[in-house]
């Protein structure tokens, strides 16, 4: 069938349009290994270009099996191919302004599925890529949806230029095989020298490769060939995988023992908040949050502060909630100075303005640069830690459209760009709050993808799922997709033991006896960093290893003369050195 991309008629202030202009087909899902529907549409372009609907399916599933799909829109340069089902870009227009646009399933029941939406502009093509969840079975319909925005009352022609539905693939983590996949070798040449050995150490990885990732090394020892044998060891993981922590632990001496011996990354739940260190105007408070900053200097575990504002008005101090603005501004000046000066060159992060995407208090009191004002003053106090927005259902809920990546995207963007903010250390928060239903990791995935596009630092900040009987499985689901993920370079959870009163995701009793969350996280931190490993340098006086980004303690030792050479090393993502020597005495 062929089509302009014409918007139909508008329905409750919106316009509905099928994927072709028309109601162009349907297909069954899952049925078939592939189902695919080709159709023509003229997209306002010079030529008439075939776009393929195709589902991707496991064969291994029955009929009525739920299953996960990623949805993706992109310019064809050629007719959809049965073995290329994911190589093609796809993108959407409107013919005036600025439109938002989503894209949907409609079931046979009616039901309308949403999968990802994008702003979509006049004069440019805006990519849209999105995921959904399907449990159901049966012919849909994907539905455009063009929501009014400033053109209001005119008619907005929607141009489509591609389109392209594949079936989610959980890869890279779930064959539980990452080595294969990140590990780069390369071979180091021994150049003799006299009486100095050397322990050569060479990384290299693979353009893409996180900071998580697993790197290459080569370690050879001169003179030591076929008989030195070289133990590493790492001491701490470069990648940031932290839990939450409140009060509790300030003097429940379980609780830190259980905390410490997993964690090097935290957040504050409650205790760095506004209302809880000036519960009284004018009456600060910092006994608390002084007392957890001790403990986690002393157990060597990063803080991120959380947060200096959060613009629910809900949660503000009782006695800010009235104040009028000329009061709020002055009070929310000495709240910053206070909070940030107190913990300045203490802390990696802040969350500066917690929610801003779906709450304005301070906005709507203090005008529409309060956030970016405060990112500035923030910076000024302590220009040497990182700051973040904060926000929730960006990547847990591809219904909510105030947040979702592309609205982030935006927000954080005119915070950026307000004078003088230019050269903020700047990071983008999402919390992971899910429910207890299957998580779309589909839809996960491609806001990590959109919100990766800024090239900033994601952290998932605040992770845990509802209670439910998969909640274990779901949770490590959520963990593993965030891990692997190329833009993800840091996550906390807010989960903890039942004792400090953490009753969403539970990881210990009363006892400190594992849940089942509990042994998820346990594994996962066990399988995120490198086994100790001794090896017997072979006969050019070389190994090949690969570990993790981290801190190693490495011991060569020569059985002839039962020598030992201890080294501490840090490999590190960025690390362009190429080549280490240790030297050792012979």
């Amino acid at each position: 069938m062929g089509g302009a991309g014409h918007c139909h008629g508008p329905v409750g202030g919106r316009s509905w349009a099928p994927a072709s202009g028309a109601i162009v087909g349907s297909w069954a899902l899952p049925g078939a290994r592939w189902a695919s529907v080709g159709f023509n549409d003229a997209l306002n372009h010079p030529d008439t270009r075939e776009i393929c609907i195709s589902t991707l399916v496991d064969p291994r599933l029955g009929d009525n099996y739920p299953f996960d799909v990623v949805l993706k829109m992109a310019r064809l340069a050629r007719a959809c191919t049965r073995d290329d089902p994911e190589s093609r870009p796809t993108w959407v227009q409107v013919n005036r302004g600025r439109e938002s646009v989503a894209v949907f399933l409609r079931t046979a029941a009616g039901e309308l599925i949403r999968a990802g939406n994008v702003i979509a502009r006049d004069g440019c093509w805006s990519f849209l890529k999105g995921g959904i969840f399907a449990n159901f079975s049966g012919p849909a319909e994907i539905l455009f949806e063009v929501i009014r925005g400033i053109n209001i009352g005119a008619r907005t022609q929607l141009w489509k230029y591609g389109l392209t539905m594949s079936h989610y693939n959980p890869l890279p983590w779930s064959n539980g095989d990452r080595t294969k996949m990140k590990t780069f070798t390369r071979k180091v040449s021994i150049i003799e020298k006299t009486p100095v050995r050397d322990l050569v150490t060479k990384g290299g990885r693979r353009i893409g490769t996180k900071e998580k990732g697993e790197i290459p090394g080569n370690i050879c020892k001169q003179n030591c060939r076929g008989r030195c044998l070289i133990s590493i060891k790492q001491t701490q993981s470069s990648f940031p995988f932290g839990c939450g922590m409140n009060h509790y632990i300030v003097e429940n001496v379980d609780y830190q023992n259980w905390f410490a011996s997993r964690f090097r990354y935290t957040t504050f739940t409650n205790e760095m908040k506004w209302y809880s260190t000036e519960k009284k105007q004018g009456q600060e408070n910092y006994t608390i949050a002084d007392a957890m900053v001790r403990f986690a200097k002393q157990n060597g575990i990063s803080i991120r502060g959380h947060n200096i504002f959060w613009d629910d008005p809900k949660y503000q101090p009782d006695w800010v909630k009235n104040l009028s603005p000329n009061d709020l501004r002055e009070a929310a000046a000495k709240r910053i100075n206070s909070v940030v000066s107190r913990y300045a060159g203490q802390l990696i992060a802040w969350d500066v303005m917690n929610e801003n995407l779906h709450f304005s208090f301070y906005e709507d009191k203090l005008g529409e640069d309060a956030s970016a004002e405060y990112f500035s003053t923030a910076h000024q106090l302590d220009p040497g830690t990182r700051l973040f927005m904060n926000e929730y259902n960006t990547i847990e809920d591809c219904t909510d459209e105030a947040a979702n990546p592309f609205n982030y995207k935006k927000r954080l963007e005119e915070i950026l760009s307000y004078p003088g903010n230019q050269g903020i250390l700047a990071g983008i928060g999402v919390q992971g709050h899910f429910s207890s239903d299957q998580p779309n990791l589909a839809y996960m995935r491609a806001s990590l993808d959109i919100l990766a596009t800024t090239g900033l630092p994601i952290w998932l900040t605040e992770v845990d799922v509802g209670r439910g009987p998969n909640q274990a499985e779901y949770l490590e689901q959520v963990l593993r997709e965030g891990y692997s993920h190329p833009g993800v370079e840091g996550i906390i959870m807010f989960v903890g033991p039942a004792i400090a009163g953490f009753n969403v995701t539970t990881l210990a009793d009363k006892d400190f006896k594992n849940t089942p969350s509990g042994d998820v996280v346990d594994k996962l931190i066990d399988e995120w960093k490198s086994k100790p490993t001794e090896i017997k340098a072979d006969s050019e006086g070389s190994i090949e290893v690969s570990l993790f980004h981290g801190d190693y303690n490495i011991t060569i030792k020569d059985p002839v003369s039962n020598s030992l050479t201890r080294w501490n090393y840090n490999m590190i993502k960025d690390d362009t050195t190429g080549t280490v020597h240790i030297h050792i005495n012979a």
